[in-house]
């Protein structure tokens, strides 16, 4: 399988506008992503999709691969997909990594590509909860699943319901899994998805996938113990920073 990393940088990001080039000890956040993802073994090529001809000649200055992107796409995986049309060679798969996650781990990276062999159509992973602060967290999305390991549903919401005890001692009855946020689409379906309209699931949860379960399609799963650091606002920064060489070990 050729498999195609891309990394969606918009620059002017809502939330924390230039944050794909603040700078992390020495290297910017888009740097240190890249870098991440090129230790994969599994992907053949690692590219920034950004809207920013100023992120677009940074990845050319420190060697890295950026394409120019339109500046009105909805989402990542609408960015993939430009970025996909734009190469001169064919892949057979598209992983989105999240260009917010300076600390992203190779090897979580491989268990994602790991999966993909032709047949599965979308792919994700997930990692098991073990507090209630998570679980109970609307900002970790959580998700349940098959024997054969497919989504069945994400949720902000804990799921599923364990109707025979109280909340706090679920945990103690019922396994958990939060989403972890990167996704791998074969090429065929990366196209299909981003003609499809936005669905009333999507809206609602304001989750994208669901949108993808919603039409039919299959996605596939697998376990991680990796967190996700993710740095969506300055706080977030400035937490990463306070605690900086814990995650550059």
């Amino acid at each position: 399988m050729k498999i195609l990393g891309i990394i969606p940088a918009r620059f002017k990001s809502t939330r924390f506008p230039g944050k794909v080039l603040v700078d992390i000890k020495g290297k910017s956040m888009v740097q240190r992503v890249y870098e991440q993802a090129s230790q994969s073994k599994y992907l053949n090529k690692v590219i920034v999709a950004t809207e920013s001809e100023q992120v677009k000649k940074h990845v050319t200055s420190f060697g890295g691969n950026a394409v120019l992107t339109a500046a009105n796409h909805a989402s990542g995986t609408d960015r993939c997909f430009e970025a996909l049309k734009l190469q001169s060679q064919t892949y057979d798969y598209v992983v989105n990594i999240q260009g917010d996650e300076p600390f992203i781990s190779p090897t979580q990276l491989d268990e994602l590509a790991a999966m993909l062999d032709g047949r599965v159509e979308l792919a994700t992973l997930i990692k098991k909860i073990t507090t209630n602060a998570e679980l109970f967290n609307y900002g970790e999305v959580k998700t349940v699943f098959t024997k054969e390991m497919e989504a069945l549903y994400f949720s902000r919401q804990p799921i599923p319901y364990c109707r025979n005890q109280g909340e706090m001692e679920w945990l103690n009855h019922q396994d958990y899994y939060k989403h972890i946020g990167i996704y791998a689409y074969r090429a065929d379906v990366l196209e299909r998805i981003s003609k499809l309209p936005v669905s009333g699931l999507e809206e609602g949860e304001s989750l994208e996938q669901l949108r993808w379960l919603e039409h039919g399609l299959k996605i596939k799963l697998a376990f991680t113990t990796h967190e996700s650091v993710c740095i969506d606002t300055k706080e977030d920064l400035d937490k990463v920073l306070a605690n900086i060489d814990s995650f550059l070990l």
